[in-house]
């Protein structure tokens, strides 16, 4: 590697880089030096998209002293669980093979003095499947939420939140979108969720998914307490994954319950009555590529669950 002579300006002569600068400083120098060391633009353009999904995790103004060996662990596990999209093999592979680099480059230009991707695993083998939620945890879950509404001081939130998780499989971002215009009433016996992006490039992934009557009232409820001005879910996120967190305690569900465990687990429920793959990954908003690995994971998720209930 011929790095150590590299400089540590980009072709536009930014800033020298410290160990103070932050994140999205680096990405100019890297580029430029990704170039000198005749890398193909392909390449180029795939890491500077996987240190854009890093700057999505941390923060493009996150200083590169801040990253360590279980930080960037704590990354990658969100991209791969936690962020709602699927990632292959391929892809999880090449994202560690960009941080290697990317933290190599800074190590051998003395930006840093150690290197915290040196010792990040790459996996080989089969994809590790998913936690999913069996009918007996599901009905535990959804016990204790319909006490808390009937509680003392009621709290319809918990219900609302793990009913529509289970029924739809949206994603964490999907969900914190959500306003009272996107509950399609037209026909109450067939209310619809009408899940829209605010992208304009994503308008023709806008799908509608069948809701159960019966959560209208539970909304309602939930509408009356909270009194939210735009979005239904005018908290934040965290606190959501907070509130998945108290019922699965409360219930003595074992294991985490969060967005991504209910996504995958309506999935599975939803093959398991019968519904139609491609139907399934319209329902999911994937496209036919995405679908392979995952419609995979979900037959073999099936498989799994039956062989447990023999």
């Amino acid at each position: 590697m011929s790095a150590k002579q590299l400089p540590l300006f980009p072709a536009d002569g930014e800033a020298l880089l410290t160990r103070r600068s932050p994140l999205a400083d680096a990405l100019g120098p890297f580029q430029h030096y990704l170039r000198q060391e005749g890398r193909s633009p392909h390449t180029i353009s795939a890491f500077t998209s996987d240190l854009r999904l890093v700057m999505e995790f941390f923060g493009d103004t996150t200083p590169l002293s801040h990253f360590t060996t279980p930080t960037l662990n704590r990354f990658l596990e969100w991209m791969e669980q936690g962020r709602g999209v699927p990632c292959s093999r391929k892809t999880y592979a090449r994202r560690v093979t960009t941080l290697k680099v990317f933290f190599a480059y800074l190590k051998a230009t003395s930006v840093l003095q150690a290197d915290p991707a040196a010792a990040l695993l790459q996996r080989s083998g089969a994809a590790p499947l998913q936690p999913v939620l069996d009918e007996g945890d599901i009905q535990r879950l959804l016990a204790h939420t319909a006490t808390l509404r009937v509680a003392e001081k009621p709290d319809a939130r918990p219900d609302l939140l793990l009913r529509l998780l289970l029924d739809t499989g949206i994603k964490k971002s999907e969900a914190m979108a959500l306003t009272r215009e996107h509950i399609d009433r037209t026909n109450p016996d067939q209310p619809l969720l009408v899940v829209k992006h605010r992208k304009p490039n994503a308008v023709y992934r806008e799908r509608k998914i069948e809701l159960d009557p019966d959560w209208l009232a539970v909304l309602e409820e939930y509408l009356e307490q909270y009194t939210p001005e735009n979005e239904i879910f005018d908290c934040t996120a965290r606190n959501l994954e907070y509130v998945l967190g108290d019922v699965a305690d409360a219930a003595g569900v074992d294991g985490k319950v969060s967005f991504e465990t209910l996504r995958w687990t309506c999935m599975v429920r939803d093959y398991r009555r019968g519904i139609a793959p491609d139907v399934l990954r319209e329902k999911m908003g994937l496209s036919r590529i995405s679908w392979r690995e995952t419609g995979d994971k979900v037959a073999r998720l099936v498989a799994l669950q039956d062989l447990d209930e023999r």
